[in-house]
């Protein structure tokens, strides 16, 4: 197929061809117009997404893995870090019409310390760094942690691990070849994880000035989840048993905003992740990305923090000659109107159509 358009990031209008599921600088003779004028986008990323978890709770089935994977893919997002899930996703990679999933294996926590049944719950944290080294070889690259939750005997967000045990086990994971990232809300936790080497923060809405000037130090990354954090004040509402938690919760949520802007202001390197799975649905990599802008990235960085940035960031290429042909194509700069974003007018994934515009509408 042949496309033109305006290649994002570099906002060059350039003529594009796809041969063999790979993208081609070079003209490829009697290829069909797919389009002659867009806005084309490498594949989004959700760097924090969990195919297997049903909303509202539980493990999904097949069908339903699938169902939400292709949500995912409707919505332009064509590779996908999964933050953890219960359910072994590697059918997935069967089908070629689904997004490509990195995996980070189970989330690993303490009894009573994180959503039950979820994840795998340690009675001795001495066996962190053996069962995190067992993860790392059964994903793909990525290891997840649990790093804080609430203690319900003092009633509010605690970290699950000793210092001196994180390190054991962030060396384990790196040394079987894999990052590490961490579930982490409050503020406690953060010394230990980022001075042991973590590699990537989800959520992180407890880091003050101290704590996101040890990230820079240590190169460490962030995915702040922010249409999750939104709902916080829900969760502060049901802790009623929990009157400090609560309220540290509506803290939180307070000034995430103001959280984020700053550990971008200092040059913390910031990904998009939408927490899909369990208590947020599938396919809104957009509100994210819309989130991150209003966060204090510009539109241009929130797009690439979901884009180019990220696939960088997993070790994934962007729109390259000889790279999979895994990208977006929208009708108009997604960066100017946020509304595109929710509704790409194709989508191409290793080199097959996979999405189409109604023939009415223009759109899906």
């Amino acid at each position: 197929m042949h496309l033109r358009g305006v290649v994002l990031p570099d906002d060059e209008v350039r003529d594009l061809w796809v041969r063999d599921g790979v993208v081609s600088f070079e003209p490829v003779p009697g290829a069909e117009t797919l389009c002659g004028a867009g806005w084309i986008v490498p594949g989004l990323v959700d760097a924090h997404c969990h195919v297997g978890i049903r909303y509202g709770g539980g493990d999904e089935d097949r069908a339903g893995a699938i169902a939400q994977a292709e949500t995912e893919r409707d919505a332009g997002a064509l590779l996908l870090r999964d933050a953890g899930s219960p359910i072994d996703t590697r059918f997935i990679d069967e089908h070629e019409e689904l997004p490509k999933i990195i995996r980070a294996g189970r989330h690993i926590a303490r009894p009573k310390r994180y959503i039950r049944e979820l994840g795998i719950e340690l009675d001795d944290e001495r066996d962190l760094p053996e069962i995190v080294a067992e993860q790392a070889r059964f994903g793909d690259g990525w290891v997840k942690i649990v790093g804080d939750w609430i203690d319900r005997s003092v009633g509010d967000l605690r970290p699950l691990w000793s210092d001196a045990i994180l390190q054991k086990a962030i060396d384990a994971a790196h040394a079987n070849g894999a990052r590490v990232t961490a579930h982490v809300f409050g503020e406690d936790a953060l010394p230990g994880l980022i001075n042991a080497g973590i590699d990537c923060l989800e959520h992180g809405t407890g880091l003050t000035d101290d704590t996101i000037e040890l990230m820079v130090e240590h190169g460490t990354a962030l995915v702040p989840t922010l249409i999750n954090i939104d709902t916080f004040p829900e969760i502060a509402d049901s802790a009623g048993k929990f009157p400090t938690y609560a309220a540290h919760m509506r803290d939180l949520h307070r000034r995430v905003r103001d959280t984020v802007g700053n550990a971008h202001d200092a040059g913390v390197p910031i990904f998009a992740g939408t927490d899909a799975g369990g208590s947020i649905r599938h396919g809104r990599i957009a509100d994210e990305i819309s989130a991150l802008a209003g966060a204090g990235l510009s539109k241009h960085e929130a797009l690439g923090a979901a884009s180019w940035h990220a696939r960088t960031w997993l070790g994934r290429p962007g729109i390259e000659h000889g790279a999979p042909a895994d990208f977006v194509v929208y009708q108009e700069d997604p960066r100017g109107n946020s509304a595109m974003l929710t509704d790409p007018q194709w989508v191409v994934l290793r080199g097959r159509v996979v999405k189409t515009p109604n023939p009415v509408t223009g759109h899906r």
